[in-house]
């Protein structure tokens, strides 16, 4: 019979891995050990592309047959900046007041933990259990995301291991647990505007083209644009200009080129490819001299009305005794690569420090995650 696994004890000897992309430091193998004498085969996948780091990634499934459900989720950290910010050492693991302190506990090595610890707990319940249980972790989230889940997915088609539905351990609640389960994501479009001029002396500008007139002009109309309304899932798609530059130190000349960045999270009326061509059209008529690239890091998802939702959406009320939330907002996650083959939802610790100084999470929160994920084990397989 399989042992009941302590996921705070997991999760702190995780913390103490100083697993800050793209270094590795014993994380992922801190994983499989458990998983390992639990039966599951491990599939250590490393993976290289030129131009970034090489990246460690874990494939672990129990089971060949029956219903399939894949836990995703990523050992790498973010950096701690000055350490002597920090009350506790950020690598180790301090428990004060019922509070474990340390870089990743809630982002995301507590979910993952607890996931560990509740699949033990499910199988020590159900020591025949013959369907699949797997878990996708990665050293390669906080990052470029190349060499991680989009490339261990892709592994995962050619080898027959797609599961039915995913769950993703991201920390989805802001001030208590059983508050928000996140069920889609906006997308990310990123773009480059430049606009060339002609270099001159500024007391002479009738003998240069001053490339920043022009620019503003651009900006202007973007910021003005209103996007859409939103739709019953998501909130409206907004622009937000993040970088302006022309390279000049020097007060008194005009630049050869200016040159803008901007940042796009789109709701799912758009895609990347109807988006840059709404964009293209309405700067086109303000001005069609100027340069533009664009890179899409995330098309918006969403899995709507599901069993699977209302599986993990039963779970959090069971356990926390509040109805969760279903929601679309944050930032960009792994759910996104994985959401064209599975139904996934997402369902974590409190979001609050998260690559913040002094990085917390509650042992009780824990606790209740573990408990959650059981519970949507149980459910799942029921």
């Amino acid at each position: 019979m399989t042992d009941i696994l302590d996921p705070v004890l997991l999760t702190q000897e995780s913390v103490r891995c100083q697993s800050i992309t793209p270094h590795d430091d014993g994380a992922l193998e801190g994983m499989a050990q458990p998983l390992t004498k639990m039966g599951f085969d491990i599939h250590r996948l490393r993976f290289e592309e030129e131009g970034y780091d090489p990246i460690d990634n874990i494939f672990a499934r129990l089971g060949t047959s029956g219903r399939h459900l894949c836990y995703m989720g990523h050992t790498d950290v973010v950096p701690v900046g000055r350490e002597s910010d920090w009350t506790h050492p950020p690598f180790a693991a301090e428990i004060e007041n019922g509070i474990l302190y340390g870089r990743g506990v809630a982002d995301m090595k507590g979910g993952n933990c607890a996931f560990v610890a509740a699949v033990s707990r499910f199988l020590h319940e159900r020591p025949y259990f013959k369907e699949s249980i797997s878990l996708l972790l990665t050293g390669d989230e906080e990052a470029k995301s190349v060499n991680g889940s989009v490339k261990v997915i892709d592994w995962m088609r050619t080898q027959n291991q797609m599961p039915d539905v995913a769950l993703v351990g991201e920390p989805s609640n802001t001030k208590h647990m059983g508050e928000i389960i996140r069920v889609g994501r906006r997308g990310s479009l990123n773009g480059k505007i430049m606009v060339k001029g002609v270099q001159g002396h500024s007391a002479y500008p009738e003998r240069s083209d001053n490339p920043i007139p022009h620019l503003v002009r651009l900006l202007s109309r973007l910021i003005d644009e209103k996007l859409d309304n939103g739709t019953a899932d998501f909130p409206p798609s907004h622009i937000v200009i993040s970088s302006v530059d022309v390279g000049n130190p020097a007060p008194n000349i005009i630049p050869a080129r200016a040159e803008a960045m901007f940042n796009i999270r789109f709701n799912d009326s758009w895609t990347a490819t109807t988006l840059e061509a709404h964009l293209r059209s309405i700067l086109d008529a303000v001005n069609p001299n100027y340069e533009m690239t664009i890179w899409c890091n995330a098309q918006s998802f969403l899995t709507a009305n599901h069993p699977w939702r209302d599986i993990v959406i039963n779970a959090v009320q069971k356990i926390s005794d509040t109805k969760p939330r279903a929601d679309t907002g944050g930032g960009t996650s792994d759910a996104r690569f994985i959401a064209q083959d599975c139904p996934v939802v997402e369902y974590g610790l409190l979001n609050a420090t998260i690559h913040k100084v002094d990085e917390h999470a509650s042992v009780a929160d824990i606790e209740t995650l573990t408990a959650t994920y059981t519970e949507i084990l149980r459910s799942y397989f029921a």
